[in-house]
């Protein structure tokens, strides 16, 4: 059974990739909802990525401070642009900790424009 809840921090292997996904292994937020994840092996991820001022002004890129809470050590931009599907069981590194409440409705937003929900 899978124990990792919407809203984790979680470091990824992303490796392999191609063209212009994220690679190398990083943080990354669970997107998907508790029921999916429990129940089967492929999970949504957001991969985060550091922060620059010219990728902050990208609507769909969320600023995340680091905190004891989330795990992140600089501040960060969780990149909802690319949202992907990943198998838990072969690219999960580790737990890093998890989003405050108001960050993960901010990156649910972002998704709805994304996803043009």
């Amino acid at each position: 059974m899978n124990l990792l809840r919407r809203g984790m921090i979680i470091d990824v292997n992303l490796e392999p990739v191609k063209g212009s996904e994220t690679g190398k292994t990083r943080p990354c937020i669970v997107i998907s909802n508790d029921s999916y994840n429990a129940r089967v092996p492929v999970i949504q991820v957001i991969p985060i990525t550091e922060w620059s001022e010219k990728k902050a002004r990208i609507v769909t890129n969320i600023v995340l401070q680091p905190s004891a809470n989330n795990g992140l050590d600089k501040r960060s931009l969780a990149d909802c642009l690319q949202t992907r599907p990943i198998d838990w069981k072969s690219r999960f590194v580790r737990i890093r900790g998890h989003l405050q409440s108001e960050e993960l409705t901010a990156i649910s937003v972002a998704l709805k424009l994304v996803f043009a929900l």
